[in-house]
């Protein structure tokens, strides 16, 4: 009986984490693309050569080039938002609830357009297409490592502006993203106001809070622990998949919060007749669950990238100790908030504390609340519960 229910677990939570759910697709097939910089300076004054990123994109940009939506993606995500490369994929990008013809993000109306993160988690997907630390460093031939240099979540919107500079946008009808995607998102919004007309931050926040900062550090602390991480340097040798994995199993259980666990786990066993009292082999049913899904996700990540999304992170607005109402007053655009019931990475409460400091500029960001029971990611799987509340922000 566990080893189905695990089965079926494990596809949703890979899906979830990965690349994500629902059921129709965008009327695909989708292209992934490739943009490409001969060079590009990062926030810290570091130059990286040969700079790549993937891009894909749904709908059409009209004549004007006026009615582009720019979907950020999350930590563990990539542009993959919706539809399927291919009919026979097993599931539509993470975010197809909403995005597609006469769907909330209608792409009827509007050219959506989502771009790879720098430093991408997924480096050995074929679907992915980024430039980090597992990637070749041109001066040497080698892949760089930790020598790669720090990126900041402003890099990675910089290296979407540098995308749509070469398309010839010069204005964003929305930025709209998911966690690390909504911190990409509150960044275009402060860093280039008179480009971004609405923002929709979904499970964000306006700045990294020290406990988040601490989190994120508990976080990568197995990956620096495995003997096999060796500083960065394990390309071509034995990767840490150990620590990498109990850092993704950390990273689970925070993101699915505590009604999941309850509600999917309790406190059953693993294996019906194996007693965890009797024996540290035996384990309930969270703890083999979590164990087998973190293990086949850290197979197909790369730990040195884990580390750098950790870093940007924790740098989010790290140019702006005056707090949230600093960041307020950079923001032109109209705002939609979307934080999630039970997130204990971005809890409801950095929501309203953003939306307060609105308040002091002379206007107020709207704000609904995602229902589910997966805490963060009800940001990912429950965004459809929000659908009408984004197709009315977005008609507005």
């Amino acid at each position: 009986m566990w080893g189905k229910r695990i089965r079926a677990w494990f596809a949703a939570v890979s899906a979830a984490l990965l690349l994500a759910l629902p059921a129709l697709a965008y009327d695909g097939p989708v292209e992934k693309k490739t943009f490409a910089l001969p060079f590009y300076t990062t926030v810290g004054g570091k130059t990286i050569k040969d700079v790549k990123v993937g891009w894909e994109a749904y709908g059409k940009l009209n004549e004007a080039k006026s009615n582009v939506v720019l979907i950020p993606h999350f930590f563990s995500g990539n542009s993959h938002a919706a539809g399927k490369y291919k009919p026979e994929d097993a599931a539509p990008g993470y975010w197809d609830s909403i995005i597609g013809a006469g769907k909330p993000i209608d792409t009827d109306r509007f050219y959506v357009v989502s771009v790879d993160s720098l430093a991408n988690l997924n480096a050995k997907s074929p679907t992915t297409v980024t430039t980090g630390p597992a990637s070749i460093n041109p001066d040497t031939g080698k892949p760089y490592g930790m020598s790669f240099p720090v990126v900041a979540i402003r890099d990675f919107v910089n290296v979407q502006k540098a995308l749509m500079d070469s398309l010839g946008v010069r204005k964003l009808y929305a930025v709209i993203g998911a966690s690390m995607g909504a911190l990409q998102a509150l960044e275009w919004a402060a860093g280039y106001p008179e480009m971004v007309e609405r923002v929709v931050p979904v499970i964000g926040a306006g700045e990294a809070s020290a406990s988040l900062i601490g989190w994120l550090n508990v976080w990568a602390a197995p990956i620096r622990l495995d003997p096999n991480w060796n500083g960065g340097d394990y390309y071509g040798k034995a990767e840490p998949v150990k620590g990498l994995a109990e850092s993704l199993k950390i990273v689970t259980l925070h993101a699915q919060g505590v009604e999941w666990a309850a509600n999917g786990f309790g406190r059953k066993w693993a294996v019906s007749d194996k007693n965890p009292l009797a024996s540290f082999d035996n384990k309930f049913a969270i703890e083999d669950t979590l164990d087998k899904s973190s293990a086949a996700r850290a197979a197909a990540s790369d730990a040195n990238s884990f580390l750098y999304l950790v870093k940007a992170n924790q740098l989010y607005f790290h140019d702006n100790p005056d707090g949230l109402e600093a960041v307020a007053k950079k923001i032109g655009a109209r705002m939609l908030l979307l934080p999630a019931k039970g997130d204990l990475i971005f809890p409801v409460e950095d929501s309203r504390k953003l939306q307060a400091a609105t308040r002091t500029t002379g206007w107020q960001a709207e704000l609904a609340e995602i229902d589910g029971p997966n805490g963060h990611l009800n940001g990912v799987i429950h965004i459809a519960k929000q659908g009408e509340a984004l197709k009315a922000f977005l008609a507005k």
